[in-house]
């Protein structure tokens, strides 16, 4: 049993996402066959273009080959030598190196903590760039950044906030559209960026905003120009995905519940959680070893829940990073409950 995608809502095998891929790859060829300002935009790159910013009720959106290259890109974009740049010390490394390739001063705050941010501004030269830099929902934690908070700080002191939300586009919000929409602040943050390969069970990545801005990064972004433009299928697929996202709103409902379930479940059982508030659902160990040694015992009873160990997390906070999604029966949470007791004992958690 499959408990570590990213695949939140299963739309990786959903019929209409994979006929979709099939269609655009028939019709266009497997490849792009060029960089997005050369010959490489076809028409499932500009129809997905158009969904992801109705999705996300923003005048514009730009694609990237994926996440990884959409914050290489942006973040330099967005800011240079002579600013400054404010990000989360759990930050994803995507975020991290895109912000020690801008060349601005970088400096990390205290997880979620906005005070902390604050403080920083506060000793900054107030006519200095700032740049603000979050993950919406954090990849390895499940927990949220404090989004209304640092959006008044970006405001109050002139800096900007920018937000991956890759985790949270699909299930977050009272209609999915990510931890933005969850938190109510579309208009006080205008822009982010989010991808196309977690629960939209596609791959790649994007960037919404205002026109202007989109423009901006248009010319401006290097792994954009310079990257031959993603293929046909993953673009028609995402945009398959997001149709099925607003036209069956149950698969969010199952995912909410059976995430439920597993976290009561294993608070049960004993073990030791992060303050996750969304389907991740980390099981901190500590040491890397009995990390590693828990997994394997998990693997014997036909749980796949992999160990996540420094540097992908700091030192002595080495977890399993469970996932639930939609697709999981009752049952099968229940049987995975079962597998995780006997590891724990096997291991000497509890």
């Amino acid at each position: 049993m499959l408990l570590s995608s990213n695949d939140y809502l299963g739309l990786a095998t959903h019929p209409d996402v994979v006929q979709a891929a099939v269609r655009a790859t028939e019709q266009y060829g497997a490849g792009a066959g060029a960089s997005r300002l050369v010959c490489g935009t076809l028409p499932p790159h500009e129809h997905l273009e158009s969904s992801l910013a109705a999705f996300k009720q923003t005048e514009s959106a730009l694609l990237f080959g994926s996440g990884y290259l959409a914050n290489l890109g942006i973040i330099p974009s967005l800011i240079g030598q002579g600013g400054l740049i404010l990000a989360d010390r759990l930050c994803h490394a995507s975020l991290t190196d895109g912000c020690r390739l801008s060349g601005a001063d970088f400096r990390v705050f205290r997880h979620r903590d906005s005070a902390h941010v604050e403080s920083l501004l506060k000793r900054r030269q107030s006519h200095r760039p700032t740049l603000i830099v979050t993950d919406g929902l954090f990849s390895m934690d499940g927990d949220l950044a404090p989004l209304p908070e640092l959006a008044s700080l970006a405001e109050q002191y002139g800096a900007t906030l920018y937000v991956d939300d890759a985790h949270g586009t699909g299930i977050m919000g009272p209609t999915g559209r990510g931890t933005i929409e969850h938190f109510g602040v579309e208009r006080e943050i205008p822009f982010h960026m989010g991808t196309l390969g977690k629960a939209l069970g596609s791959s790649g990545a994007y960037v919404v905003g205002p026109r202007d801005m989109i423009e901006y990064l248009i010319n401006t972004s290097r792994p954009f120009i310079f990257t031959t433009a993603p293929p046909p299928s993953t673009a028609a697929a995402a945009s398959a995905a997001l149709a099925v996202v607003e036209r069956e709103p149950e698969r969010r409902t199952r995912l909410w519940a059976n995430r439920q379930r597993l976290f009561d479940g294993l608070q049960r059982l004993g073990f030791r959680m992060t303050s996750t508030v969304s389907p991740i659902l980390p099981i901190l160990i500590g040491d890397a070893a009995k990390a590693l040694a828990f997994a394997e015992q998990l693997l014997a009873h036909e749980v796949y829940a992999p160990a996540i160990r420094p540097p992908t997390v700091l030192d002595e906070t080495s977890r399993i990073r469970v996932t639930v999604t939609s697709e999981h029966t009752p049952e099968q949470i229940d049987e995975a409950l079962h597998a995780f007791d006997l590891a724990g004992r096997a291991t000497g958690l509890f």
